[in-house]
């Protein structure tokens, strides 16, 4: 069985229908927010790419990709697990200036998923990334994107409520947001799980952004894993904000600047993954053959149930669970789609 979260005496604030009519304009508002905020043209993006070209997500390094074989082409192929780097290599084909940069409904099948209120082996994000400049690989630019990230957010709340009044006070996040490394997470609280740590933090302040996830904290732990070839764990964090329905802080995006050559060298020999080399991407990165970049994935489905003040990811998404969790949610009043 899934893990699962039932809070005390929930009650949705939205019939199935009012929600279905809510989610559209969740995600035609927040698209048109985002790429105005960060200068974004939507593209079209892949379902499924070749594993030799190394274009697929690895995640954290142990989940298996959905892989099938193509009859007319005798070559196998995988679902992809995001579009991390898939979009790099989209700019430097489409011929994308500095300063703009791409957007894309981007769907995935997470096999290994644990489930859970906000997991599903479904996944469903705007995945973006766009071009800057080497004087721009800093702690500013990071910040300064996420700052318009959550303006995008807000500004979609804003527009939501007016439609649906009903759903006042549904969330308490901010348009300010905390900047907090994971070292000084754990420094604030070393006895406390990385989670854990998380959920302290944002229940205080709303609105926080974890910073430099990836390497190697002072504790020999790590605060969450991270492929070594996509973000620069000197420059890459986790949004999250608070839920009050969950009583717990909610990921909707893990972002960054991503690797150059020098990172993409450092943490493929820190993370003993120096065979990816010898993949098509990887040898490109080295070369100085791809445009630098920031970019990130955006839940599309975590930020409508945190918007609409649901309890389980599954009422805004279609996905499959086991019979326990689908008897334990409708006791609970959770409806799953």
């Amino acid at each position: 069985m899934s893990k699962l979260y039932s809070p005390v005496g929930y009650k949705p604030r939205l019939s199935a229908y009012e929600t279905q009519i809510a989610i559209g304009k969740i995600k035609r508002t927040f698209e048109d927010k985002l790429s105005q905020a960060l200068n974004l043209k939507r593209v079209s993006a892949p379902l499924f790419v070749a594993p030799e070209t190394g274009l697929n997500d690895d995640l954290n390094g142990i989940e298996r990709p959905v892989e099938f074989d193509v009859l007319e082409t005798k070559r196998n192929v995988q679902i992809v697990h995001s579009l991390a780097k898939w979009k790099r290599m989209a700019l430097h084909k489409y011929g994308f200036p500095a300063g703009e940069g791409l957007y894309t409904d981007m769907n995935a099948i997470r096999r290994d998923e644990d489930m859970d209120n906000l997991h599903s082996i479904y996944v469903d994000q705007w995945d973006w990334e766009k071009i800057i400049l080497r004087a721009e690989r800093n702690l500013d630019t990071l910040k300064n994107t996420v700052e318009k990230i959550v303006g995008a957010i807000c500004d979609t709340e804003e527009s939501l409520l007016k439609k649906f009044p009903l759903l006042g006070n549904s969330v308490n996040f901010k348009r300010d947001v905390a900047f907090v490394t994971a070292q000084e997470l754990e420094d604030l609280y070393p006895s406390l799980s990385s989670k854990e740590r998380e959920n302290e933090y944002v229940k205080k302040y709303g609105t926080v952004f974890v910073m430099q996830i990836g390497g190697v904290l002072k504790s020999g732990e790590k605060h969450d894993g991270r492929a070594p070839d996509y973000d620069d764990w000197a420059f890459n964090g986790d949004l999250l904000l608070w839920s009050e329905v969950l009583n717990s802080a909610v990921e909707i995006t893990s972002m960054g600047i991503r690797v150059d050559e020098d990172s993409l060298n450092r943490q493929l020999n820190e993370a003993n993954c120096n065979h990816r080399r010898e993949l098509q991407y990887h040898k490109m990165l080295l070369n100085g053959e791809l445009p630098l970049t920031i970019g990130g994935g955006i839940g599309q489905s975590r930020l409508s149930m945190l918007l609409l003040g649901k309890a389980h990811i599954g009422e805004v998404h279609v996905s499959v669970w086991d019979d326990e969790t689908i008897e334990s949610c409708k006791k609970a009043g959770i409806e799953l789609l």
